[in-house]
């Protein structure tokens, strides 16, 4: 209930400067980057990796420009359900929502990959740093959902479910399933990986990715059995329970544990450059 009445105060438009709505979601998206940005700083520093500070800027522009991209055309390709093949126009509606973390995912290896080939960065050094400071940009992008009014679960009596009803959920209270990512996906895989960071000697070359990718499935396997499916999509094969995000999240849980054999069994070292 409490959180219901919190709730229903809270606008998605942070605020107006004359014809511009700079929104939540976009403040999110920058508070992210920067927080990752600080914490790849703080743990290469630690880790005694000397990346100056334009190295760092270039990667994480890199970075930001692959998750914007990939996480649109992820979204357009998995859950459009044909929409944009209609409306091809739309896909660059950025302002209408519609961002996938899957694409995302693909498109910061790809754009962070480029940026350090380069920068003459090493890729798996800088992936693993990456991924610890990833976390923290989850965590705000899953409170802007909150205040967005999307992305919600299903009915439950628990204390904190929350009323959508100006955003199509009816007059019922839900789990706040942006809360529980916010909460798994942001606060509890940064603690995790943070403090295996800390932890003398410097883990192998891909421990922090395969931790994060097998973490990350892991958890948003488990918050799709009380999150709603997107509404064009559906639960998949008839299951009543099998989602797009499910099927996108196992093979994040394989691709991490088979990253995190291989980094055992090369033991790589981390290193600045490549």
């Amino acid at each position: 209930m409490w959180l219901d009445a919190i709730y229903q105060g809270l606008n998605p438009i942070a605020f107006t400067l004359g014809p511009l709505s700079v929104r939540w979601y976009g403040l999110a998206y920058f508070a992210g980057f920067v927080c990752a940005g600080v914490a790849i700083w703080k743990v290469s520093r630690r880790w005694g990796i000397e990346f100056s500070l334009d190295d760092l800027t270039e990667v994480m522009v890199g970075i930001a420009l692959g998750v914007i991209l990939g996480g649109r055309l992820g979204y357009v390709l998995f859950y459009g359900d044909g929409f944009y093949l209609a409306n091809p126009l739309k896909i660059l509606a950025l302002s209408e929502g519609g961002m996938s973390f899957h694409g995302g995912l693909v498109g910061a290896v790809l754009g962070g990959s480029l940026a350090c080939r380069r920068l003459h960065l090493s890729i798996p050094t800088v992936a693993d740093l990456a991924v610890i400071g990833a976390p923290l940009g989850l965590f705000f992008g899953r409170c802007a959902n909150f205040v967005n009014g999307e992305l919600w679960g299903k009915e439950t009596s628990l204390p904190w479910g929350v009323m959508f009803w100006n955003n199509g959920g009816g007059h019922v209270y839900r789990h706040p399933s942006q809360l529980y990512e916010a909460l798994l996906e942001g606060v509890v895989m940064f603690c995790v990986l943070y403090v295996l960071s800390r932890r003398s000697p410097v883990r192998p070359q891909g421990t922090f990715l395969g931790t994060f990718l097998a973490l990350y499935g892991c958890f948003r396997f488990l918050v799709e059995f009380v999150r709603l499916p997107d509404a064009q999509l559906g639960y998949l094969l008839g299951t009543g329970w099998l989602t797009m995000g499910q099927c996108l999240s196992l093979p994040l849980v394989v691709l991490g544990v088979g990253v995190l054999v291989w980094s055992r069994r090369a033991a790589r070292p981390q290193r600045g450059r490549s």
